[in-house]
């Protein structure tokens, strides 16, 4: 595993034109960023090719990155979700998508992330069956297939109040129950 350290000083040479150390860096993040695009997009061919995209703005960006602002690897994921949200919003743009919708997407990795670094996706399944049936599907559909507030409002015959609050009070739970 590749340290914070470490991914900071490959990004460092990698904005000093070392390519074997970007190709370093590539490797060390590809899965998580790949992993984050999918959930949004849905599309596996479709996130491949963002991914390119991706790491093409990360090398033109390498300069912008400030160390005591965010770590390398949500600095990197951020662009990450910036992108993959920019082209669901390019190819849905007859679903509402705002800024808690965004913030839904982009929070996705608070709660699943916890429990896939430490690899206990049992856990997790324990917290989610805690939450009655239609709030562990509209948690999985929004945190994990990246629907919004305004679709799962149509889906559960609910006003996107209803669904905001009931998301929030879910991923509350889902947070105490994993002890984050």
């Amino acid at each position: 595993m590749t340290s914070t350290r470490d991914l900071e000083n490959l990004l460092r040479q990698s904005r000093n034109g070392d390519t074997n150390a970007f190709e370093h860096l590539y490797h060390a993040t590809s899965a998580k960023l790949f992993g984050i695009v999918l959930r949004i997009l849905r599309n596996r061919a479709q996130s491949e090719e963002v991914l390119q995209d991706i790491y093409v703005r990360i090398w033109q960006k390498a300069a912008d990155f400030e160390p005591g602002r965010a770590s390398i690897i949500t600095w990197m994921a951020t662009i990450a979700r910036n992108r993959a949200i920019d082209i669901v919003r390019r190819q849905r743009p007859e679903v509402d998508i705002d800024d808690a919708d965004i913030e839904m997407m982009a929070s996705t990795d608070t709660v699943f992330e916890d429990v896939a670094l430490a690899s206990d996706v049992r856990q997790l399944e324990n917290c989610l069956a805690g939450l009655e049936d239609d709030r562990q599907n509209m948690v999985k559909l929004a945190y994990l297939e990246g629907w919004s507030r305004a679709e799962l409002a149509e889906k559960f015959a609910q006003p996107v109040g209803t669904i905001k609050t009931w998301l929030h009070r879910s991923l509350r739970q889902l947070k105490e129950c994993l002890g984050s």
